[in-house]
């Protein structure tokens, strides 16, 4: 799946079309709160800049389902682009209109202009199955009027690569034969999820967490086929334990997905490793009884909140000797002390471990960063779902588009 990269183009003198994922958090005064995702954009918009190139961005933040809602511009990013870059950067009032259009005109060498949150138009995420002729039309202009903006097109945004949004893919259709690249960052995921999985150095351990089997089937399914031990932890175990005719008290679990945890056990056999142990409270809070009991004993009244010290010590043995490790989806509520042990140890293993480490995006990637750990593994995912369904090896029509390497 190798893709030409923002580095194999002349951008000199040239205007790059960049989609880029600045979907930031804010406070209630629009302060960014966590600004990671402008600045691992940083690499690809300087590759720009530095080569002599102008640069147009196109980023989404959160839902404003078509709407202009103030509280989602893309504002403060821009600001804080700019304080990063220590170079004004313009900023659009609009995605296609009159302001875009003119601030893009007016772009010399080096110079950024950021347009408004494309999904403040209908159009970004229409879907074309479901749409009118006329909504159609109007999807087809959109994507035209953002693409004649760029002589390059760069997708850099990988957290929503699994999306076919008019920003990520009518926009670059649109574009016909210009040229169209990943950046760095887009890059660096599909080296790691993709080509890291499809040759991976042995042995490959996938550790998965979360709370359901359901979001994680097609995952579970596509890994036990390349890897060596898929680990199981977080409340999912316990439909697991349930399959097994274990006791699981009132933990969270999946009545329905009950069958197919036994299909899963059957096909993994000794692939598939459970927890042994189970850390539970009697109450969802710090402060509630605790015990720790063999797993598929939990008493009734008592909940699954983490895996137990044995589970850890034997999770945390597998991964030492593991040449790859995958891990998406924590142990048990790592939000919550002293339910964030099993956690804890299992990144403090992959940590320690000397493999080819790869956190799958969200709460896993959130709790290695809380940690301290992310600088200790080889790659952190910057896309939740993206990931996930790189890990079920789904194919990304956003990607699949761009030209070849």
């Amino acid at each position: 799946m190798a893709k030409k990269s923002i580095a194999d183009v002349d951008v000199q003198g040239k205007t790059v079309l960049m989609r880029v994922d600045f979907n930031v958090p804010l406070d209630d005064q629009q302060r960014i709160t966590d600004d990671r995702r402008i600045e691992m954009a940083l690499p690809s918009i300087k590759s720009v800049l530095d080569r002599g190139g102008k640069l147009v961005l196109m980023s989404h933040l959160g839902r404003p389902d078509g709407q202009t809602v103030a509280k989602y511009s893309l504002k403060p990013a821009a600001i804080r682009l700019g304080e990063l870059l220590g170079i004004p950067v313009a900023m659009a009032t609009d995605i296609v209109g009159p302001d875009a259009q003119a601030k893009v005109a007016a772009l010399q060498a080096g110079g950024v202009v950021v347009l408004e949150n494309v999904r403040f138009a209908p159009e970004e995420e229409l879907k074309d199955e479901k749409a009118t002729p006329e909504q159609l039309a109007s999807k087809q202009a959109f994507a035209s009027t953002l693409a004649s903006f760029g002589d390059i097109y760069c997708n850099d945004a990988f957290g929503t690569c699994h999306r076919t949004h008019a920003s990520m893919y009518a926009v670059p259709v649109a574009m016909g034969s210009k040229p169209k690249v990943v950046g760095f960052l887009v890059q660096k995921e599909i080296q790691y999820l993709s080509e890291t999985i499809a040759s991976p150095k042995r042995p490959f351990v996938a550790i998965l967490g979360g709370a359901k089997v359901s979001d994680k089937i097609k995952v579970i399914k596509n890994l036990l086929g390349v890897c060596d031990k898929v680990l199981i932890g977080g409340a999912m175990a316990y439909t697991f334990s349930l399959a097994q005719g274990g006791k699981v008290g009132k933990s969270l679990v999946e009545p329905d997905k009950v069958e197919l945890a036994r299909e899963l056990l059957a096909s993994g056999g000794d692939k598939l490793v459970l927890p042994v142990d189970t850390h539970c409270g009697d109450a969802f809070k710090a402060t509630c009884n605790k015990q720790i009991v063999p797993a598929g004993e939990i008493a009734d009244g008592f909940e699954g909140l983490d895996i137990g010290p044995k589970t850890a010590q034997l999770y945390a043995d597998i991964v030492k000797s593991a040449g790859t490790v995958i891990w998406n989806g924590p142990m048990g509520v790592f939000e919550m002390p002293p339910f964030d042990e099993g956690t804890k140890a299992v990144a403090q293993a992959i940590a320690d471990s000397n493999s080819v480490s790869i956190i799958g995006g969200g709460d896993s990637a959130a709790a290695i960063q809380q940690l301290g750990f992310a600088d200790q593994v080889t790659h952190v995912s910057t896309g939740g779902g993206a990931s996930l369904e790189m890990l079920e090896g789904k194919r990304f029509k956003p990607v699949e588009i761009l030209d070849e390497a």
